[in-house]
């Protein structure tokens, strides 16, 4: 900057501050009328918008695709999953209905819910998909235990069943089936149960139906339910959510061990801001009292410290107001211009306080202090913000609109920060006449420390291009992680329960979509997806209708004959009399066959069967309520019995169907009212794994680009950030080095204020790398803050080391580096706390900044006076 440019700043300043000391009342006064309208203001208009799918643009191609997607078929879009899991399939299935069937009640709270794998239809015509060969398995199993279902059709207690149990052990009924080790071990874990005061429930469903294997799956139900969001809240759909919630506790409370686990796009989001407002309230309270802290050591004065959180808080209050002006509404990015401002605002005052403090020290009047604290600032404090909001005004034309509304917000609040600084807090630091403190209270740098720079500048200046040169090579392995779960906390429900779904085949919330206009089209690209390696299987509306229906109705309809009226026999309640008596007499009819062994059953499991009776009648009537633990005995055995009667009824019923006989409430998730019809792709390797979610996406998507789903969309808005981000660091960077190269008129100047910061955030990059800390969605809104307090710090430095060092005074002693350190300080150490946070997003970010402020802090204060002398001082 030339003499004469300096000179105008320099009698700007001046009738700047003259003005502001001599209406330092009313000044004070109009910033808390203003900051009170402001206040109330943006209460009342600042709106929320948490959905997050908005934060990038709708133009891009992914986001066109999943609009299409939505718009066809709205109910798959924004939904809740509840997984419900059981140890019986029977359990599972009873559950997941009253569950939907609860939830579906509430209109006011839900539009749309369904279970995708259990519905009527489904029930009726579930035995015409199994092959005809496991078809032809399970009708002779079940005709083998026709005789058995025929018994307890006419006895239905378990007395009957004990009864028949005997005559099989005893040979006397030879029709039952010969293997009895199934039934058998499963009466003997009731028993135990029952002692115990465990729960349990036998499952007949497995011991009839022996093609439904134990495999997790099976005994997994997913109800998916669409609540009805309000975007103007935080949390948009907590109240649906505390619903669903208390029916589950519901359930779980009539069947201990039925489990209701809630994810899905809509709890994850409820979950993460559950979290961060649990998380934000200790850190935040953890952050401020360091934050109060640091200020007092490096202002050494309670006043100062006061002055600087007034002018703090006025000016976020301004912020806000400006944001509701501006834009109108806060997003889940956007809300961080909070973090951002309390990071950079706090530097302006801090670096005025400091400098007041040394200037009246240096035994000037308190109102020359001030004016010259603004003088010897103001311009620099000017660039500050002028390069700083340059950094977050970069963002606002990219696609990221998420971070172009953070990016105006923050901008703008540079500019209000700096006015705030350079008004509000001189008329405070008059209205509130601050003591004089001794100059020995000011503690001393050791003289090593202060000439370290100067003295090993040489070795500093090739060390730091050294590792600059190092550090570069870190960055191809620099990269994205595009998974929005991975940065919530894994412990939470919607996590646990999500990432659990990832490892299935069939239940994986990571399934692709590909939308067709016809039927035909459909069924090409369905064989297309099919022939790939990363695909396990896919569906469509004609996978609904089943195959060989004519050689399977003929099967179901011998088993039908055979099996007869006696499966509508169990919808009346379980007679409950002579357990006591029936046990004894099948433990008699176990010592028999343990004298003459059949293949019927192990003797094995015999004696210890015969055992537990024993201990189990002795518990039981030594019980004070005995008949009770009888009754519990007879629910654990056959209260599942009538659900699998009903079941097998029903798919007995089985008729022939067409493509047209599907009903509705299955087609139209299959087939929009506007003709669309719709794909699903299931991945077939555990896409908890990065490789294979991106191996998923980029297979899937050769064969259609216009494929949608969370796989794509994820890492389509990765590759979008990343390129977001390249672009306005780039172009922040170039444009604050031409501002700086106008203003300051040397490139030399110009370079030691982005040296450092280059440096600085090549070393963060490349210790992220070390400490496998990857950017995210999150943690990479901190990359600004970084650049602009490396952008401020160097322009401090390098300003005072323009303005030149009074004799025996090193630059490092001064009031810029002691604000350089002190504002840095209070930053870093605000945002450390958040690196304990639950939130892995959150936690990562405080790691980023942590790292990226103290390799900032270093460069700017060892490396930027390293490379400003011309010649090492001897």
């Amino acid at each position: 900057m030339s003499n004469r440019s300096a000179f105008l700043m320099d009698k700007f300043f001046f009738w700047w501050s003259t003005r502001v000391l001599r209406f330092a009342w009313l000044l004070i006064v109009l910033f808390i009328f203003s900051c009170a309208a402001s206040l109330y203001y943006t209460v009342n208009n600042l709106g929320v918008n948490t959905d997050t799918s908005t934060l990038l643009s709708q133009d891009l191609p992914f986001q066109k695709n999943r609009i299409r997607w939505e718009k066809a078929f709205p109910q798959d879009a924004a939904t809740i999953i509840f997984v419900v899991e059981a140890p019986t399939a029977e359990q599972t299935g009873i559950a997941a209905n009253i569950l939907a069937k609860r939830i579906a009640a509430n209109k006011q709270l839900f539009e749309y819910v369904y279970i995708p794998d259990d519905n009527a239809f489904l029930k009726q015509q579930g035995l015409l998909y199994l092959t005809p060969e496991k078809l032809e398995d399970l009708s002779a199993k079940l005709i083998n235990a026709q005789p058995f279902i025929g018994y307890l059709a006419q006895n239905y207690h378990l007395q009957g069943l004990l009864e028949i149990l005997g005559k099989a052990l005893d040979n006397t009924d030879t029709g039952l089936p010969m293997n009895l080790n199934p039934l058998l071990e499963g009466i003997d874990q009731s028993l135990l149960a029952v002692q115990l005061e465990q729960p349990y429930s036998l499952s007949w469903q497995k011991l009839l139906a022996f093609n439904q294997s134990s495999d997790r799956n099976t005994l997994r139900s997913i109800v998916s339910a669409r609540p009805i969001a309000d975007f103007n809240s935080m949390k948009p759909v907590e109240k649906s959510l505390n619903f669903a919630r208390e029916i589950a506790r519901e359930i779980q409370a009539i069947d201990p061990q039925v489990s209701i686990r809630i994810t899905g796009k809509k709890a994850l989001e409820e979950d993460e801001m559950r979290v961060l407002a649990e998380d934000t309230v200790y850190s935040g309270l953890l952050a401020l009292s360091l934050i109060i802290g640091v200020l007092f050591v490096g202002l050494r004065s309670v006043k100062l410290v006061l002055c600087t959180l007034i002018v703090l808080i006025m000016g976020l209050i301004l912020t806000a107001g400006f944001a509701t002006v501006a834009v109108g509404h806060l997003n889940v990015l956007s809300v961080a211009f909070a973090i951002l401002y309390i990071g950079l605002g706090v530097d302006f005052a801090i670096h005025i306080c400091l400098a007041f403090r040394e200037c009246w020290e240096g035994s000037m009047t308190s109102e020359d202090a001030i004016k010259k604290s603004v003088i010897k600032l103001g311009f620099s404090l000017f660039l500050c913000a002028l390069t700083t909001s340059i950094g977050f005004f970069a963002f606002i034309p990219t696609d990221y609109e998420g971070v172009s509304e953070l990016g105006l917000i923050s901008g703008g609040g540079m500019f209000i920060g700096l006015i705030v600084s350079l008004t509000l807090l001189p008329a405070l630091l008059k209205v509130f006449s601050i003591k004089k403190l001794a100059k020995q209270q000011v503690t001393k740098l050791p003289g090593w420390i202060c000439t370290f720079p100067f003295h090993y500048a040489r070795l500093i200046r090739y060390t730091s291009i050294l590792l600059a040169i190092a550090a570069s090579f870190s960055l191809h392995y620099v990269y994205l992680d595009s998974n929005p779960v991975n940065l919530r906390d894994p412990n939470s429900e919607s996590v646990v329960a999500f990432k659990d779904l990832l490892q299935s085949k069939t239940r994986s919330p990571f399934v692709l979509i590909a939308l067709s206009d016809s039927q035909a089209n459909a069924e090409k690209l369905t064989l297309k997806m099919q022939g790939l390696d990363t695909v396990s299987k896919t569906i469509t509306l004609q996978s609904f209708v089943a195959t060989d229906q004519d050689e399977k109705l003929a099967i179901i309809e011998d088993l039908s004959l055979v099996m007869g009226p006696e499966l509508m026999s169990f919808d009346r309640p379980l007679e409950s009399a002579g357990t006591r008596q029936a046990l004894l007499e099948l433990q008699a009819k176990i010592n028999s066959a343990l004298v003459n062994p059949s293949a019927k059953a192990t003797p094995e499991l015999l004696a210890k069967l015969h055992q537990h009776i024993t201990d189990f009648i002795v518990f039981a009537d030594g019980a004070e309520l005995s008949t009770a633990k009888y009754q519990q005995f007879d629910k654990s055995v056959l209260g599942l019995f009538p659900y699998t009667m009903q079941q097998l009824n029903t798919g007995l019923q089985a008729y022939q169907f067409g493509l047209a006989d599907i009903p509705d409430y299955i087609s139209h998730n299959w087939l929009s009212p506007s003709g669309i019809y719709k794909i699903i792709i299931d991945p077939k390797y555990d896409l908890n794994k990065p490789e294979n979610l991106k191996a998923f996406a980029r297979e899937v998507q050769s064969v259609d680009d216009s494929v949608t789903g969370l796989p794509v969309s994820d890492l389509a808005a990765g590759d979008v950030i990343a390129e977001v981000f390249i672009q306005s660091f780039t172009t922040a960077i170039l444009v604050i080095f031409l501002v700086l190269l106008i203003i300051l008129k040397s490139f030399r100047n110009t370079l030691l204020v982005v040296w450092p910061l280059l440096l600085a955030g090549l070393l963060t990059a490349a210790t992220n790398v070390l400490l496998q800390n990857p950017f995210n969605f999150a943690n990479i809104i901190a990359l600004p803050l970084l650049m602009g307090m490396g952008v401020d710090s160097g322009i401090h430095i390098m300003h005072r080391l323009h303005a030149g060092l009074g004799a025996n005074e090193h630059l490092l002693q001064t009031s810029t580096a002691r604000g350089v350190f002190f504002s840095s300080l209070t930053t870093l150490l605000s945002f450390t706390s958040l690196a304990f946070t639950n939130h892995q997003g959150i936690a990562s970010m405080g790691l980023l900044l942590a790292i990226g402020i103290a390799f900032t802090l270093i460069c700017t204060l060892i490396v930027l006076p390293a490379f400003s002398v011309r010649r090492v001082p001897l």
